[in-house]
């Protein structure tokens, strides 16, 4: 979303956004090749440059973790029994 929407829609370089955020450009890189996740302190920054607060940037981060966990878990979890019905 960043790299392919904010980012140019801002119309700001990489190196230069990371510049503005105060942090490295080599993690904000890290960040939008998807190899190190947006933390809360990283959130904050984001929140703040693009004026939409950081819990967006976490409930982002948050569904992009789950939706990986899900599907490397896919065939562990389905063997997992489901007690909620039973339990009723």
């Amino acid at each position: 979303m960043l790299r392919e929407d904010v980012f140019p829609a801002l119309g700001v370089s990489i190196s230069a956004a990371a510049r503005e955020l105060g942090v490295a450009r080599q993690t904000l890189h890290r960040i939008l090749q998807e190899s190190t996740s947006v933390t809360p302190d990283m959130a904050v920054h984001l929140g703040k440059y693009c004026g939409n607060g950081p819990d967006i940037w976490l409930r982002l981060q948050a569904a992009y973790n789950l939706w990986h966990a899900e599907k490397a878990l896919q065939k562990v979890v389905k063997a997992i029994p489901d007690r909620s019905r039973k339990a009723a």
